[in-house]
């Protein structure tokens, strides 16, 4: 019975490295198409797509079946938990490799203005939180999880620069203010891929070490609000 549960979680979590594996080379084609205009790469990312649902399927299907047969527990349900999760975020995170690709043909004659903006610089470095996220996973690498976690704020980083840099283009040439438009979606689908890698790095740590820190941040500023309010209140 042990050896089994073994086989089945080994067997999950090679669905996953795949799942991860193929949405890896979605998002470095959905980067290689924004740079060199290539249409025809871009129709076999959006293939890609549906082998990205199977996997979806599949792993929830083998997350339902382990919990009903053998009830884990502690660590081992943790990894289940984190599984459904990290799969869930890589089904977003093949979306939005589709979303990037979608933006490529409206930017075939703006090459000048996509590099200016830094917005390639901003999937490469997105794309490498994304491939950390997947090693932390894969490595149970808490050191690095956390590592992409703090990541997050250069691609917000990216995200406000791109959009001020772009609103100066408009007003500058109004011409741009179609394919300035493309690419702030297209900088808003790059600040996205990264936060579900955080959010993958998140659920390694809480694999790891039992520990929630999704909305840490924010709870910890809404419970500073809070003590300030009800202190005033009090001296009130």
């Amino acid at each position: 019975m042990q050896k089994h549960f073994e086989q089945e979680l080994e067997s999950l979590k090679t669905n996953i490295v795949k799942m991860a594996s193929i949405v890896d080379e979605m998002v470095e084609n959905a980067l290689t198409a924004l740079e060199t205009s290539d249409l025809e790469l871009c129709k076999k990312i959006k293939a890609k797509d549906r082998e990205i649902d199977a996997y979806d399927n599949l792993i929830k299907t083998q997350c339902e079946n382990i919990l009903a047969l053998f009830q884990p527990f502690a660590v081992d349900l943790r990894f289940i938990l984190t599984s459904l999760m990290v799969n869930n975020q890589l089904e977003r995170c093949g979306d939005i490799a589709v979303n990037i690709t979608q933006r490529v043909k409206p930017l075939i004659n703006h090459y000048d203005l996509v590099v200016e903006s830094k917005i390639i610089d901003m999937v490469k470095f997105s794309k490498q939180m994304f491939k950390e996220a997947i090693d932390s996973f894969i490595n149970r690498d808490l050191e690095l999880a956390n590592k992409v976690c703090g990541e997050d704020n250069v691609v917000d980083g990216y995200n406000k620069n791109i959009f001020y840099y772009l609103i100066d283009k408009m007003k500058e040439k109004h011409e741009l203010i179609e394919p300035a438009s493309h690419l702030m979606i297209l900088s808003r689908h790059v600040e996205r891929l990264a936060d579900h890698s955080t959010n993958i790095a998140e659920d390694v740590i809480f694999m790891i070490s039992a520990e929630i820190v999704s909305h840490k941040h924010k709870l910890m500023k809404w419970a500073e609000k809070e003590q300030s309010k009800n202190q005033l209140e009090t001296e009130e």
